[in-house]
């Protein structure tokens, strides 16, 4: 929620993102460990005024791998919509599909598509604080 709160601060509000990890495949009983961390792959559209490059520039350590690592616990992947050819677009959704669709045993899996519009984000983040308040009850 952090990342999609900074992204937003960059004007990045329009288009969805892909999200995955060991979390979508139940890896708590079906690995018996915890989630290791969150995969995803933002496809946005260029805020008005900015360029991909002017994006880069002025918020660097939402689009430095390294930096939103270590700053969020996610692997963060950027497909600009504006300026990508479709046959990339494509390609990359191609490749996001292929690398998510399955677990690493061959099993089918899925990953989930929100949009990046941050109208619903107060109260997905309110489901998740209490969510998490309850698993401590337990």
């Amino acid at each position: 929620m952090d990342l999609r709160a900074a992204l937003h601060s960059a004007g990045l509000t329009q288009g969805f993102q892909w999200i995955d990890g060991s979390f979508v495949e139940n890896i708590e009983e079906t690995g018996d460990r915890p989630p290791n961390d969150i995969d995803v792959v933002t496809f946005f559209h260029i805020p008005n005024g900015h360029t991909q490059g002017s994006l880069v520039q002025g918020f660097p350590d939402l689009f430095i791998t390294g930096k939103v690592k270590a700053r969020y616990g996610i692997d963060a992947y950027y497909v600009p919509l504006d300026q990508t050819s479709v046959e990339n677009i494509i390609e990359r959704s191609a490749y996001w599909n292929s690398l998510w669709s399955h677990t690493r045993d061959g099993l089918w899996k899925g990953y989930l598509q929100v949009d990046l519009d941050y109208a619903d984000d107060a109260v997905a983040r309110a489901d998740l604080e209490q969510a998490a308040a309850e698993r401590g009850q337990s």
